[in-house]
């Protein structure tokens, strides 16, 4: 999931081994380069499936620790960097606004649209700390900022 820069090492490591591997003599594969180490963030897509669920956490993260009486959702995303720690953890830079949807009516975010009375209109910068482990079916949301 680590998107093309996974991809890229992937094929550096395969074709340092068939290099190896090979009879008729050739150059060493050069190394990685340094920002595709193990463990360092990399960008990824933010139209990427596992980026918009993390983005979606972080909305209801805020939304939970809000006293707003409507919900937000995500209407842009702007960055988004993944990194392998025991999981992903997904670093999202994601605009959200305010919708229609009352707090207390506990909504499906999908439903809920954007507000259209410009009064209640509000949208907040957010940078999203989204830890998953897929598989132990678990997420956790430790940083959200928003303002």
């Amino acid at each position: 999931m680590a998107g093309n820069a996974g991809c890229r090492f992937a094929a550096l490591c395969c074709l340092a081994l068939w290099s190896f591997c090979s009879t008729s003599p050739a150059p060493p594969a050069p190394p990685p380069p340094p920002t595709l180490r193990p463990g360092f963030p990399v960008p990824i897509s933010p139209k990427n499936p596992g980026v918009r669920r993390a983005a979606r956490l972080g909305v209801y993260s805020y939304n939970n620790s809000s006293n707003d009486l409507f919900l937000f959702k995500e209407s842009q995303i702007q960055t988004a960097m993944v990194q392998v720690v025991r999981g992903l953890k997904y670093m999202l830079h994601v605009d959200i606004g305010r919708t229609v949807c009352e707090k207390r009516e506990h909504s499906n975010l999908d439903n809920c649209h954007f507000q259209r009375n410009k009064s209640l209109q509000q949208v907040l910068r957010c940078y999203f700390e989204v830890w998953t482990m897929p598989w132990l079916h678990k997420a956790d949301v430790p940083v959200a900022l928003c303002h």
